[in-house]
């Protein structure tokens, strides 16, 4: 396999040939906080917490990528805590405020300026994939648009995930698991 020179916050790190930026910074120690990444299912760079700054060694222009689907390149230099990308993740964490309470931490945020619909899930999505494309259930799927967005599971399909239970692990929030156990306490109601 190919391997792949690039810099990260001034440390020359080798990668894979179809390495995203996110792999090769775990593989070399570097952190990066993330919200809907997890190797058990397809990156997809929806919760924008990676991102990170990257440039071509020899040119000034800068740009702003998710490093989660950012694949790796020969002389790629990567800046993961600059102001800027400090600001960007900041606004995210302000954003879900109070359901990240470490990264509430790590970012300052003691209260925020929004007024968020929903503190038990921060919308990362990976209940949903777990579910398509693992379990390939489609169970678990985003409903709505915008701000009005949440998971939901499909009504007709709801004991089976109550039971299944396979997505718990990776909800930090906990609305799939308070949705299903919800479910579950009005089942054991009503055989009683």
């Amino acid at each position: 396999m190919k391997t792949i020179e690039l810099e990260i916050n001034g440390k020359q790190v080798v990668a894979n040939e179809g390495d995203t930026i996110l792999e090769a910074a775990i593989k070399n120690g570097i952190h990066i906080p993330t919200l809907c990444h997890n190797s058990k299912v397809k990156p997809s760079g929806v919760c924008r917490l990676c991102m990170v700054e990257i440039r071509k060694k020899e040119k000034e222009r800068k740009r702003i990528v998710a490093s989660c689907v950012y694949p790796v390149e020969e002389d790629l230099v990567v800046e993961t805590e600059t102001d800027k990308i400090k600001k960007i993740r900041s606004m995210i964490v302000e954003l879900l405020w109070p359901s990240l309470p470490e990264l509430a931490r790590e970012y300052g945020i003691t209260k925020s300026r929004f007024y968020p619909k929903q503190t038990d899930c921060n919308l990362c999505g990976l209940c949903v994939r777990y579910c398509s494309e693992v379990m390939k259930k489609n169970t678990v799927y985003f409903k709505g648009r915008g701000v009005n967005r949440e998971v939901s599971l499909v009504p007709d399909m709801m004991n089976e995930c109550a039971y299944c239970r396979e997505c718990f692990y990776l909800c930090t929030g906990g609305r799939i698991v308070e949705q299903c156990d919800n479910y579950y306490q009005s089942l054991s109601s009503h055989s009683q």
